[in-house]
């Protein structure tokens, strides 16, 4: 607080040791990886469904290769996003949390990138299927521009704003 005062700012932050800080790190990033661990392993366990039904052996060759690359994608963004629990319940009690929270973050954002593709790739097979249009490369880049306004851009931007100055 000293240092803020004599530099006549405002202290930012807080005021906690490296193994706090982790230790909140670690409860927030297992809050939000709880959200997208359920929204993939639904989106999973639905993929894995799709084998079994009468209309997989009606798909196109193509259809039936964007199936098979959804489901290879959903698993590995399921992999990703389970890993920071693995990673935790590997770790613990080690005094290694400053070291687990920046590899359960990336494995994280791979796990983002992952469910992005899954998510693209399942919407373009359900489209292509259900329509047969022309429109539905463009509409599933809408979708794709959507997402990626909403988990990356606006939150980069909100970082680069607001810690750039």
């Amino acid at each position: 607080m000293a240092d803020a005062a004599a530099g006549g700012g405002v202290r930012r932050g807080r005021d906690e040791t490296e193994e706090e800080r982790a230790d909140r790190m670690w409860q927030d990033l297992i809050q939000e990886v709880r959200v997208a661990q359920m929204g993939v392993q639904i989106l999973f366990g639905f993929l894995l469904t799709v084998v079994f039904t009468e209309k997989y052996a009606r798909l196109s060759g193509t259809d039936q290769t964007i199936y098979l690359v959804t489901v290879v994608l959903g698993a590995c963004a399921t992999g990703a996003l389970i890993g920071p629990v693995a990673l935790h319940r590997l770790v613990a009690g080690r005094r290694l949390k400053p070291q687990a929270v920046r590899l359960a973050s990336r494995l994280t954002l791979l796990g983002l990138v992952l469910l992005l593709a899954t998510t693209t790739a399942s919407l373009l097979l359900i489209l292509r299927v259900a329509t047969h249009d022309g429109f539905v490369p463009y509409l599933v880049a809408g979708v794709v521009g959507w997402y990626l306004l909403c988990w990356f851009v606006l939150p980069l931007w909100t970082r680069h704003r607001h810690t750039s100055r």
